[in-house]
Formats: C-alpha cells, structure tokens, sequence
C-alpha cells in the first residue's frame, strides 16, 4: 500500500526514530511501512492519521490488488 509517510515526516523534521517515538513502535516499523515492506495494522493506521491530523484515506493509498 503506498503512502505518503515520508513526505508527512520530513515536512515535520522528525526522524523515522521520532516518528516512532511518537507512535509508540520501533524505527524499524516505521521504516519498514514507509518502504511499503509491512502494512499498518487499523489501529496503527488510525495512530498515524491523528497524529498527522488527516484522514487515513490521505496518508495511505489503497491500490485494489495489492498486497495478495
């Protein structure tokens, strides 16, 4: 699923390790949902969209197909 994770850091300045900090797992998740390697869980997903203040829909980007 693609995303638009690091952009949304980067705007912040924080680093994948304060963004992980923030959310609560390790820099290597972070890492590993910004290279599209893991796909948040919904909870995770919902963490991610509150802390940046937009809807999931605006962070990720569902591609039908994807990830089966």
């Amino acid at each position: 699923m693609k995303n638009r994770l690091p952009e949304l850091r980067a705007e912040r300045g924080w680093t994948q390790g304060e963004l992980a900090t923030r959310l609560g797992v390790s820099r290597q998740s972070v890492n590993a949902i910004e290279t599209e390697r893991y796909e948040p869980s919904l909870a995770l997903a919902f963490a991610i969209a509150a802390l940046f203040g937009q809807p999931i829909e605006a962070i990720f980007l569902f591609r039908p197909g994807a990830g089966r």
